[in-house]
């Protein structure tokens, strides 16, 4: 079973990727936790984030794995564990514009689709149904208001120790809708026959259990 998960940042396409590989047996990938650990290698290096040849150079370098792990995947960089650090602020107002470059996506989906070879894999992202993963047997789309999204990215920051306006934080996601849908690139949008989730007014655990029911609906060995 290959199910792909997609969504615009912070309609929580993760963490509900993640709980539902675990209640079915499936590998879980966090596919944009490979942009953001490239974005991350290229401001810790002081590399031109405009500049996808070198951005595409570092990718080669940087001996990017993911490993399964408590909470989601590991993220290391040549062995250094950076899974905390890739969701800081910095990485994040960056990472649409690395994500954006042409080679550096055709890079980064090649691995992508060699891990979609799994015969039992949940992978979440914003091109896996159209571009990574277009033949998955399930696919859906998160989405939910720009509010929301940003209240719970809020949640997660404070978390974490950092202290960010809600104003600001819609500022950010208003702009990284844009960037992400109109990009040239592999745009965010939804696979014509992915199933959308408003997630505006549901729990966590209720769009996981919305995701199970459909495919226990359809597939009788769920």
């Amino acid at each position: 079973m290959r199910i792909a998960i997609d969504g615009p940042a912070g309609a929580g396409k993760s963490t509900v990727a993640r709980i539902v590989a675990e209640r079915l047996g499936c590998v879980y990938i966090d596919t944009g936790a490979m942009y953001r650990a490239l974005t991350l290698e290229a401001l810790d290096k002081g590399i031109d984030l405009t500049d996808q040849i070198a951005l595409v150079d570092a990718l080669r370098q940087m001996n990017l794995t993911i490993e399964p792990g408590r909470g989601g995947n590991q993220i290391f960089i040549r062995g250094a564990n950076v899974t905390a650090r890739i969701r800081e602020p910095l990485v994040s107002q960056n990472v649409s514009l690395v994500s954006s470059h042409k080679a550096v996506r055709e890079a980064i989906v090649e691995m992508q689709q060699e891990m979609a070879r799994h015969d039992n894999v949940v992978m979440d992202g914003r091109d896996i149904g159209t571009v990574v993963m277009p033949d998955a047997d399930y696919k859906f789309f998160l989405s939910a208001s720009v509010e929301v999204r940003a209240q719970r990215r809020q949640l997660e920051l404070a978390r974490k120790g950092y202290d960010v306006p809600l104003g600001e934080l819609i500022e950010q996601i208003k702009e990284r809708d844009h960037f992400d849908s109109t990009r040239e690139n592999s745009p965010l949008k939804k696979a014509v026959d992915a199933i959308e989730i408003d997630a505006t007014n549901l729990t966590i655990d209720e769009v996981v259990d919305l995701i199970l029911l459909y495919c226990r609906g359809r597939n009788s060995d769920v």
